[in-house]
């Protein structure tokens, strides 16, 4: 069994303990075993980081334009092998992590160009003879703190710009996933930055996380993760005067008006609804339907939902694969009951499945499931279930759809399926969310634009593009005596 280590300083450092990281889809398969941080790497980590920082945020902007596209690079070359090995840690479908692997590797390029981009302004003083300019300057230390849904893509959105703007960084992969987070380590270590710009420190949350957020030389937290534990790293981050930046919960909203186009309309819910199997926090679980489209709509989308091969994660023809873990499953399968008992009607799935592809391999399978003729003040309505699990609500016509879509106490995603310029148009506009989407899936977005949401979805600045630099960077005025 292959050991797997933390890097600390430029190191591999050996942990007191290790996890056995398990692939969902087939229970006998033990891709690794992974340290087991303690608060003790953390200090060693951020100490390393400390140290790093003086010299890296003043380095040249070429070497880390340079360090950057090599990672950029590396990724892209070996897209199929982390595909893999991500497919294999989390359960989304090779397809799935492949492209993930190459949006990774497409982040760490775009944001090598950063290196080069980063601009300020020399303005005019009002008192005659002095001149001012406006830079940004990095921050510090940073702590990054990613979930288990987006292994490698996460880390990277993450990583990428707070090394292009000179920050020194300690990562803390999700304990369910560390392999991609490794891999991307391992290439991180081999791309010629320093010893201590980059450091990983795997193991719980409840130590690694915590002692990342409490500790005074780490300037900026970047979490994403439950909302829970997301109001509880605020709350620290303030007390202590950090940057934070949270990205939590979704309870995303996909409209479908009665002059959409049916095939289209189901075809991208059951993409927002069900692919990833449902683990993205832009899916769509909350499906509203306006009067006269709603039977043609239900029965269109059962139809489309019965094509979904639910199987190996690796395997030829899976549509979707496992859930990530029995404990998610457990809490799936908890929210049908919980959709039962509060009079929502099951229109399929609902249950924990077979493997259809495959070997037949034992994993935490489960059906595609839907509810229909639910109301929306349901907790199904209201709370995040993060699994293939979605539910349609009737309502009478654009404007209760609207008001539906907004009731929530989320605000990432939304969409709308219609062929009206008119009412595409007022829902952009309206529509409380970071994100919209027309006639498009809700779970999908590029890697050069902002990322984030409103409401209990997103705290502090947006992530991605060239907004990143709002979280990543500070901004310095100086004034010159001419």
């Amino acid at each position: 069994m292959s050991r797997y280590d933390n890097l600390i300083n430029g190191q591999w450092k050996a942990a007191d303990s290790y996890s056995a990281n398990t692939n969902p889809s087939d229970l006998s398969d033990v891709i690794g075993e992974y340290a087991q941080g303690n608060a003790a790497d953390v200090e060693a980590a951020i100490a390393a980081a400390a140290a790093a920082f003086a010299a890296w945020s003043t380095s040249g902007i070429q070497a880390r334009h340079d360090a950057l596209d090599r990672i950029g690079n590396e990724i892209l070359a070996r897209k199929e092998e982390l595909g893999d090995l991500l497919a294999r840690e989390e359960g989304k479908t090779r397809p799935e992590a492949i492209g993930e692997v190459g949006r990774a590797g497409q982040i760490f390029k775009f944001f090598a160009g950063e290196c080069l981009r980063l601009a300020g302004e020399t303005l005019p003083s009002v008192r005659p003879g002095i001149g001012v300019e406006i830079t940004r300057e990095p921050v510090g230390v940073v702590g990054l703190i990613t979930p288990w849904n987006f292994p490698i893509a996460i880390p990277a959105w993450k990583i990428a710009p707070a090394l292009a703007f000179g920050n020194c960084v300690v990562l803390k992969p999700a304990d369910l996933v560390p392999g991609s987070a490794w891999a991307l380590a391992d290439i991180i270590h081999r791309s010629g930055i320093p010893a201590g710009v980059f450091n990983l420190v795997m193991g719980p949350g409840r130590v690694i996380g915590d002692a990342l957020v409490r500790h005074s030389d780490v300037a900026a937290i970047s979490f994403t993760g439950s909302v829970g534990v997301g109001r509880g790293i605020a709350r620290a981050c303030v007390e202590s005067g950090k940057k934070v930046q949270l990205e939590m919960g979704g309870k995303n909203p996909q409209i479908v008006l009665d002059d959409a186009d049916l095939a289209q309309a189901v075809e991208l819910s059951a993409q927002s609804g069900f692919y990833s199997t449902g683990q993205r926090c832009t899916a769509s679980s909350r499906l509203i339907v306006t009067d006269r489209i709603y039977p043609a709509f239900i029965e269109a989308l059962q139809a489309r939902m019965a094509r979904i091969k639910v199987g190996d994660a690796r395997a030829a023809g899976t549509d979707m694969g496992p859930v990530v873990s029995q404990a998610q499953l457990e809490q799936d399968l908890s929210y049908v009951e919980i959709a039962k008992a509060e009079g929502a009607v099951l229109a399929a799935g609902g249950a924990a499945a077979a493997c259809h592809t495959g070997s037949g391999n034992k994993g935490y399978y489960m059906a595609p499931t839907l509810f229909v003729d639910t109301q929306a003040a349901m907790r199904i309505n209201r709370e995040e279930v993060f699994g293939p699990v979605a539910s349609v609500i009737h309502v009478k016509d654009y404007e209760e759809a609207l008001a539906v879509a907004n009731d929530t106490p989320f605000g990432l995603a939304a969409g709308i399926a219609t062929t009206s310029l008119r009412h595409a148009t007022h829902f952009k506009r309206h529509s409380q969310a970071g994100m919209v989407m027309v006639n498009l899936p809700t779970a999908g977005v590029d890697y050069h634009v902002p990322f984030g949401g409103r409401k209990g979805s997103s705290y502090g600045p947006r992530e991605q593009g060239r907004y990143a630099q709002e979280f990543y960077t500070t901004v310095k005025t100086a004034y010159t005596l001419a």
